[in-house]
């Protein structure tokens, strides 16, 4: 179940894979897949499972498929570090995108710019369109709604017998939302929201409002 909502006359989706469609301009938002952290952590010993790299990947696949877009924005830190053997996987992902694909800069985006280009992805500083501005760190500006990510939120959830879940969340106030991290073995923040802010957690299924 996804959950539609306007901002500035526009649409935007926001889907249970913790990503964005906005409507209006066919833009696919994914924020901080951190591409090459699993292959980092296995090269260190970590107990991580091989398919976990196959899975952002299949997950993506599954975002697009999903929407269609003309644009794929990932709104930064796609790859975690410098390249490893999950660059291989990443270019041939890219060859298979009918969409323009579009990096936004994030902290964690040590690449070469030049490396991108060359796949045909479009690296850039930000995004400014019809009043948005999309970003890797969150950001208030006048006269613009901002989307981002970077923080990885989370919300906590308490039941009546004191039992707590933790889910990752779109965060939304008046002036921006903060997209949760697309990647597996991110880790998330938890938010502390004002009154006036709106939380959307996210399980596997379903986005609701909290």
């Amino acid at each position: 179940m996804t959950q539609h909502i306007e901002i500035k006359n526009n649409t935007f989706i926001l889907h249970p894979l913790s990503v964005v469609f906005w409507k209006q301009k066919s833009i696919l938002i994914i924020s901080d897949v951190h591409l090459g952290k699993v292959s980092h952590f296995r090269k260190f010993g970590a107990a991580v499972p091989q398919k976990a790299i196959q899975m952002n990947f299949d997950l993506m696949t599954e975002a697009v498929q999903q929407f269609s877009p003309k644009t794929i924005c990932f709104l930064g830190d796609l790859f975690h570090s410098s390249i490893n053997s999950e660059w291989h996987l990443f270019e041939t992902w890219i060859a298979q995108q009918d969409a323009e694909v579009v990096l936004v800069e994030g902290n964690h985006d040590i690449i070469s710019p030049l490396k991108y280009e060359k796949i045909g992805v479009t690296v850039v500083a930000e995004i400014q369109a019809d009043g948005f501005l999309l970003t890797h760190h969150p950001e208030e500006r006048e006269g613009f709604f901002n989307f981002s990510g970077h923080i990885h939120p989370a919300v906590r959830l308490r039941g009546a017998g004191r039992q707590t879940l933790r889910l990752p969340c779109f965060y939304k106030s008046n002036t921006q939302m903060i997209v949760p991290a697309f990647g597996q073995f991110t880790g998330h923040f938890t938010i502390s929201p004002k009154k006036t802010d709106k939380v959307f957690a996210v399980t596997k299924e379903a986005v609701f409002e909290v």
